[in-house]
């Protein structure tokens, strides 16, 4: 239950700060406002923040089990810059990322079904061929 409440005040949170308007997206990606990019880099400087306080004094999670952060590939490889550039172009054509489809659909927004069931089916054929991917 506990999830469902925080998802909700997550969905309202992305609804009330304007980062799932295409309008805000659109002005992003044509370089025509820095709305997005301070949420972006805002939720960026958070999370450094919150890893560095988790690592540094060993937080435990609600349970006590202690939270384990392993090591990313930082190098520059095909994978990221491909990743990322199908994910931008989705993102800039749909005018929606991935995660607050949801929210969207919840306000009326209905037309976003059919990105979110995209985003299903996508997942789906990934799974399907993720052995067969390099990684």
């Amino acid at each position: 239950m506990r999830f469902i409440i925080a998802g909700i005040v997550f969905g309202f949170i992305l609804i009330k700060s304007e980062v799932v308007s295409w309008f805000r997206i659109q002005e992003m990606f044509l370089f025509d406002a820095f709305h997005m990019y301070g949420v972006i880099g805002s939720a960026i400087l958070v999370g450094l923040i919150g890893t560095q306080i988790i690592k540094r004094w060993n937080i435990k999670d609600l349970e006590g089990n202690e939270i384990s952060i392993k090591p990313k590939d930082n190098s520059l490889t095909t994978r990221y810059i491909v990743g990322g550039t199908l994910f931008g172009l989705g993102w800039a054509i749909v005018g929606a990322c991935p995660g607050p489809l949801y929210a969207l659909i919840g306000t009326g927004y209905l037309i976003f079904i059919v990105p979110l069931l995209a985003a299903i089916v996508g997942a789906g054929v990934y799974g399907m061929l993720q052995s067969k991917l390099p990684h």
